[in-house]
């Protein structure tokens, strides 16, 4: 029997979200509010694909698609909204046998290609995984072409005592150490998520780099995912904002998703931003911080010094003749 796609859409909110919850590999930015808020910050037409053995889902992917004329791209996630990754998400895998769950797998992902190809057939498509999802191999099956990437992962499931020790030494030390200054980190809300994604906008113009996230795509997921999903923690000495970081987080995992601009001060503030994010979550139960990214080496330095597991996802691409430049293309339909 071959798997069979569906693509839901509003009034399918509560069926796609109860989907997601089940799935280990689900980020909260498959959550089908997160999608709609990035369908409408990126311009695109949303495509939520479910795929379907009998009755049974086996498995999500959340696409889309910028169109221009007769050219159609394809992204998950959409591009320039600092995402990582969000791509495939599997269901009711865990109790199949390797055969079977690899024949399953392989239809739905070719399922999810001929539905996408019949509804706007894409010239391009971009598809980055999260850490979770740990077999590509399908979508190279299908021609696409298959490049690892790669994340950082705290294991947040032992005591402080030990999560610490793991820490390098100058870790250890800042988030030990002392000062006469008065540091405080809290959670904020509408307000910090303006000042942390503000201080991040300035520290790439600073740099001549792009940054095309808004404050009001970050406010709109914090209104429509909750205070429980999207956190901006906010750390401020003598009173004065000096640093910020947005997570979000589901069940089993928080996510250093934007800010840790290099502050103008001499005081360890990202090392105790990201102390107290590690220790809050773990007082709420959550298993592991993901860093998110291993891959610009000039940032590795400082993620690394947390003692991470170092944990690969994979960016999956494909692209009719002439069309391999992805900025080119999404250039050309903006």
């Amino acid at each position: 029997m071959s798997v069979e796609i569906e693509l839901y859409d509003g009034d399918d909110r509560d069926r796609w979200n109860g989907h997601v919850d089940r799935s280990p590999q689900s980020t909260p930015f498959h959550r089908y509010e997160a999608l709609e808020v990035l369908a409408d910050a990126s311009g695109t037409e949303l495509y939520p694909m479910v795929g379907y053995k009998g009755q049974e889902p086996v498995g999500l992917l959340p696409v889309f698609v910028l169109s221009k004329g007769p050219v159609s791209a394809a992204f998950s996630p959409p591009p320039d909204l600092k995402v990582s990754y969000l791509g495939p998400a599997l269901l009711n895998f865990e109790k199949l046998k390797q055969r079977k769950a690899e024949r399953r797998h392989d239809r739905f992902v070719e399922g999810c290609i001929d539905r996408l190809e019949a509804e706007c057939n894409p010239r391009f498509v971009q598809i980055r995984s999260g850490p979770w999802y740990d077999d590509p191999r399908p979508f190279g099956w299908n021609d696409f072409e298959v490049t690892p990437a790669y994340t950082y992962v705290v294991d947040l499931d032992g005591d402080r005592d030990e999560l610490i020790q793991s820490f390098s030494s100058d870790a250890r030390r800042n988030v030990r150490g002392s000062t006469d200054a008065d540091v405080e980190i809290k959670e904020g809300g509408r307000r910090s998520i303006n000042r942390i994604i503000m201080q991040v906008t300035e520290r790439h113009e600073r740099q001549s780099e792009s940054y095309n996230l808004t404050p009001e795509t970050v406010v709109s997921l914090y209104n429509r995912l909750g205070e429980e999903t999207v956190r901006p923690y906010v750390c401020t000495v003598d009173g004065a904002f000096v640093g910020g970081v947005v997570t979000v987080e589901d069940s089993n995992t928080i996510y250093r998703w934007q800010g840790g601009a290099k502050p103008e001060t001499d005081l360890p503030i990202n090392d105790l931003l990201d102390w107290h994010i590690m220790t809050d979550a773990m007082d709420r139960g959550i298993g592991q911080y993901d860093l998110v990214g291993a891959n610009n080496q000039r940032l590795c330095g400082y993620k690394a010094k947390f003692a991470p597991d170092l944990k690969l996802y994979y960016s999956i691409q494909y692209s009719l003749p002439g069309m391999g430049l992805i900025s080119g293309l999404y250039k050309q339909i903006r």
